[in-house]
């Protein structure tokens, strides 16, 4: 049986291949980044890889997929909103949120996780300074939600490159039938 990651040298498939692992990444890039919609571009990875030859991906398992992916980034909108606001957050903290992300990007990882909460404390304290316990109960909020949809993100796109690597068909099968 040949290696997953060595089937690009080894079929004629080898662009769509390519091609579905790289939007399989990118899901994994965009869960973390707010530009790039994660969850729907690892579902194109999945869509892609539906017509590799050897690879089980049904109609059914897509269209489960997409619904998925398509809560999943409804959810990823609302959530953080719903969160900022059930702690008596701002949009000025949920933007702040955002805008902290991005400058964390410079920072490596750690930069990514503490952006968020630094950037909604400093916008939501910014909009009200005479209140630095509500600031930061804000802040706590837009973060939980930051962090929560970006989880529910990461570990759907994990699913989605669990599910592509599931669906290789063995080549002892492959060549059984053939």
């Amino acid at each position: 049986m040949s290696l997953l990651l060595f089937d690009f040298f080894s079929s004629s498939d080898s662009g769509l291949y390519f091609a579905a692992w790289a939007f399989l990444v990118l899901g994994i890039i965009g869960a973390v980044l707010p530009v790039l919609p994660g969850p729907p571009l690892s579902w194109v990875g999945l869509l892609i890889g539906s017509f590799l030859a050897g690879y089980d991906i049904s109609v059914t398992k897509l269209v489960i997929t997409g619904i998925i992916a398509a809560a999943i980034t409804v959810a990823d909108y609302i959530l953080p909103s719903y969160l900022t606001k059930v702690t008596g957050g701002t949009k000025a903290g949920s933007w702040g949120a955002t805008i902290g992300l991005i400058c964390g990007l410079f920072l490596g990882p750690f930069g990514i996780l503490i952006g968020p909460f630094a950037g909604a404390l400093i916008a939501e304290i910014i909009h009200d300074s005479n209140d630095f316990s509500k600031a930061l109960k804000s802040a706590c909020g837009a973060f939980l939600g930051f962090i929560a949809g970006t989880g529910l993100k990461l570990i759907c796109d994990i699913a989605f490159i669990f599910v592509f690597v599931k669906s290789r068909i063995p080549d002892e099968v492959i060549q059984a039938v053939v």
